[in-house]
């Protein structure tokens, strides 16, 4: 990605704040694997056996999955299948991404929200808990990454709009690929 300190300071800052959440919530995948890796040693080795340790990799599988996906789309670490895109210019580039993310993203994004609030409130009007007896008391807090979720990838649109408008308008240089992406090259 190109330099945060050439975009306005407040994007910059929620640029940087989208930086180090998606690295903090990276911590998450090497917990769950201690705690999968618990499990599966307190099962075979002790025959002992913990819904709440289940449900816990679960929850944190799902925090990782939903709050990751914006500093995922902050590194173009998303699934692109593009024929044009990757022999167009980066003005034209940046186009592609400002009407993508606006008439894509944003809409599904806000729909997504739309669709999930009468769904997550429900479940904290209820305090909704785990089906499971010995499982985690907190399926109201699963449930919200959802519309979490949404929100986090509005917010890294609106940073990758200012983004690519800068780029488009020569403000920024663009970020200058290091083709050690894995997908095939024809």
């Amino acid at each position: 990605m190109s330099d945060t300190t050439q975009l306005p300071a407040f994007i910059a800052a929620l640029d940087r704040i989208s930086e180090w959440f998606g690295r903090s919530i990276a911590w998450l995948i090497i917990i769950m694997m201690l705690i999968q890796f618990a499990i599966v040693l307190l099962r075979y080795v002790f025959s002992v056996n913990s819904i709440f340790m289940q449900e816990l990799v679960m929850y944190m599988h799902a925090s990782v999955f939903m709050l990751a996906a914006a500093y995922t789309f902050r590194h173009d670490g998303h699934v692109r299948v593009d024929i044009f895109y990757r022999g167009m210019t980066p003005r034209r580039q940046a186009v592609v991404n400002i009407v993508g993310i606006i008439t894509l993203l944003m809409p599904v994004m806000i729909f997504i929200i739309a669709s999930s609030f009468g769904y997550v409130a429900n479940s904290w009007r209820i305090m909704e808990t785990s089906s499971d007896y010995g499982g985690i008391p907190a399926v109201f807090a699963l449930k919200t990454l959802i519309p979490l979720f949404a929100a986090l990838m509005i917010l890294q649109g609106v940073i990758e709009v200012v983004r690519n408008g800068y780029v488009f308008t020569g403000r920024i240089s663009p970020s200058i690929g290091d083709d050690n992406h894995l997908e095939e090259r024809v």
